[in-house]
């Protein structure tokens, strides 16, 4: 079952590599807010990496902003590492094989939206701080447990399983780290919103991230699903999401 879940995970990102920019507009605005955070800090010079890079949001925000530090990015995704610049620092790699074999220990290791798509996000997390050099830092976000909770209420109303995808906890990814090693640990709340609840959740499609435990609803039962859906005054659908932010230093 892993790894038929880390396949359909590659295909699903290698497939939305041409239309990720295009439609991750959270995932932009959530990654220029991690590296303006990051860039707040005395993050030593040395080895950085974006784990789980994409396209390259991340990193092409923190060079910017860092323009004499490079961001070696990372992902298993060669259709998504090719939507980069050419000169850009780039490795193919499986980050549930842990981290690709490094010269020197890495001083900062940041993540966007990639963490829960990883068997053991928890796990992971750990085995990242653990390869840091002292003084490093890890930065990510990550989408956490009690996202969509419209989607959740919907398909209990609908009596439809709910495909989304379990996400972890705060406690899970924080219990592996004290109080002084968690220098940042905010919680995001984002909201979209969309007329038509499909376009909430093609929306997903778009950028890849629309890979579920569940079997896929029958058309009888996404009908129920959107029916079911909590919509404003405005009659526009919602989606919320809990994005974790999280700056650790070893």
């Amino acid at each position: 079952m892993t790894n038929e879940w880390r396949k359909l995970i590659h295909r699903n990102f290698d497939k939305a590599a041409t239309s990720y920019n295009k439609n991750a507009e959270i995932q932009r605005a959530i990654a220029i807010k991690l590296a303006k955070l990051i860039s707040k800090e005395s993050i030593p010079n040395g080895i950085w990496l974006d784990l789980g890079s994409g396209t390259g949001l991340l990193a092409d925000s923190l060079e910017t902003l860092n323009p004499k530090q490079s961001v070696i990015r990372v992902d298993i995704s060669k259709n998504m590492i090719d939507q980069q610049e050419a000169e850009c620092l780039k490795r193919v790699w499986d980050l549930n094989l842990g981290l690709p074999l490094l010269p020197e220990p890495p001083t900062l290791l940041a993540s966007n939206f990639v963490l829960h798509w990883l068997v053991d996000p928890t796990a992971r997390l750990h085995e990242w701080f653990n390869t840091l050099a002292s003084g490093g830092w890890i930065a990510l976000s990550i989408p956490i447990e009690g996202s969509f909770p419209e989607w959740y209420q919907a398909s209990k109303i609908a009596k439809v399983p709910c495909t989304a995808i379990e996400l972890p906890s705060q406690d899970s990814l924080l219990k592996n780290f004290n109080s002084k090693q968690i220098q940042n640990k905010e919680v995001i709340r984002v909201s979209q919103t969309a007329s038509n609840i499909s376009t909430l959740l093609k929306s997903m499609k778009k950028v890849g991230a629309h890979a579920s435990h569940n079997p896929s609803l029958s058309i009888t039962d996404w009908r129920k699903l959107m029916k079911a859906w909590p919509v404003m005054k405005d009659k526009q659908g919602k989606l919320t999401w809990l994005i974790q932010i999280l700056l650790i230093q070893k």
